[in-house]
C-alpha cells in the first residue's frame, strides 16, 4: 500500500521530520517526509496496511514539542511506491 499524508499543526521547527523518519525506518516503511511552504509536513509512505496504521498512530502522537491538529490522508495506487527507497527526509541538509 502507498499512502500520502498532510500533517497540520505545530509540526515545523520542532524535530517532527526527524521523528517521522526514525519511526518509519523502524517500522520498515519506504518513502519520504518533507516540510511544505505552507507550514505543513508532507509524508509519502509505502508498506503493509498494519505498518501504515502504526505510522499513522505515531503521526497523531507527534514528536516532543509538536502539536498535531489534523492529518489528511489519501491512498495511492501501488505503482506510486515502486520508485521509493529507504525512508528519508527530503530537503534536509
Amino acid at each position: 500500500m502507498v499512502r500520502h499524508y498532510m500533517v497540520r499543526g505545530r509540526v515545523q521547527g520542532v524535530g517532527f521530520r526527524w521523528f517521522v523518519q526514525r519511526e518509519a525506518a523502524e517500522i520498515g516503511l519506504r518513502g519520504w517526509v518533507r516540510n511544505t511552504d505552507s507550514g505543513e509536513v508532507e509524508v509519502l509512505a509505502a508498506g503493509l496496511a498494519d505498518e501504515l496504521a502504526e505510522l499513522e498512530a505515531s503521526l497523531r502522537k507527534g514528536s516532543r514539542g509538536s502539536r498535531v491538529d489534523h492529518i489528511e490522508q489519501h491512498d495511492l495506487v501501488d505503482a506510486e511506491g515502486a520508485k521509493l527507497g529507504p525512508f528519508e527526509i527530503e530537503g534536509a541538509w
